[in-house]
């Protein structure tokens, strides 16, 4: 069985690795963000993550956005670590479904508190300002009561309130389905991203560029066209990553991003995929 520390870097270095329309990886950085920014902060994660079981889940989420600042000059990883803290948290000993809930129903204040530190500390963009349990200032709440706050307009914050429901029902499922069908890791990759974000305007889409319902109606478009099989799909494909990265990045998906890494780890952390990985990576210059 694999440690939660690699589960959790693997699942951060695979999804940043793959070539997802619109994200940063091995062949596209951003002016503020790049594909080493992301391999470093899931080395500097992993061994936080590793013990979340003993830190609890408000430590680490801080102590990982400490140590990332360490090594990256941006927020390359907040929301992932969100997501997989809870995750991370469930001992090894549990299954990760059922060992879930116990985590989230204990989350209390003090965790609420350390979060918020981690966020302010992070500089995450384009929060703004709302009327109750604002970031910017000291909580009054649990975690868990504070993200159900969130929950309407922040897909990670969901997660806290519903169990993780687009996790285990909807991404987990659909990178299992790209596993079989490509029989490729990249290309699964890929297809999680796209049903995630068929189904789910991204948050930070919406945060930084407003309404994302249009990212959503072009995902579906690639899928309908039945990606990766066939030109079309693939043209389809390029054009939105093109699309994605247009007017300075700000159509980055990275919410999606951060919840296929969350179902990376899941598929990594109960032995779906072994290691060495029994799937190959890719073979394509292209996307599929």
């Amino acid at each position: 069985m694999l440690s939660i520390g690699l589960c959790a870097q693997l699942a951060c270095i695979w999804e940043a690795t793959a070539r997802k329309p619109g994200n940063v990886h091995r062949y596209a950085d951003f002016a503020d963000l790049t594909y080493l920014d992301l391999l470093n902060s899931a080395a500097a994660v992993a061994p936080i993550l590793n013990g979340a079981s003993l830190w609890g889940v408000g430590k680490s989420i801080l102590e990982s956005v400490k140590a990332t600042r360490c090594v990256a000059k941006t927020n390359p990883n907040l929301g992932i670590v969100l997501l997989l803290a809870p995750l991370a948290a469930v001992p090894p000993s549990q299954e990760l479904r059922a060992g879930l809930p116990r985590i989230l129903d204990r989350l209390d204040l003090a965790d609420a508190r350390l979060a918020y530190e981690a966020i302010r500390l992070a500089g995450a963009g384009g929060m703004g300002r709302v009327a109750e349990q604002d970031i910017h200032e000291e909580p009054t709440k649990t975690l868990r009561e504070a993200m159900a706050l969130a929950a309407d307009r922040d897909l990670i914050a969901q997660q806290y309130v519903n169990g993780y429901l687009e996790v285990f029902q909807e991404g987990v499922p659909a990178l299992r389905r790209g596993l079989e069908q490509t029989g490729c890791l990249e290309k699964a990759i890929i297809a999680c991203q796209l049903d995630l974000l068929a189904s789910h305007p991204d948050s930070l889409i919406a945060r930084k560029h407003g309404p994302a319902e249009e990212a959503s109606r072009r995902a579906q478009s690639v899928l309908a066209l039945g990606w990766p099989g066939g030109e079309a799909s693939r043209q389809t494909l390029i054009e939105f990553d093109r699309w994605l990265r247009a007017d300075g990045h700000r159509r980055n998906p990275g919410t999606t991003a951060d919840l296929v890494t969350a179902c990376l780890f899941v598929l990594l952390r109960n032995g779906t995929i072994e290691l060495p990985p029994q799937y190959p990576w890719s073979a394509d210059p292209d996307h599929g």
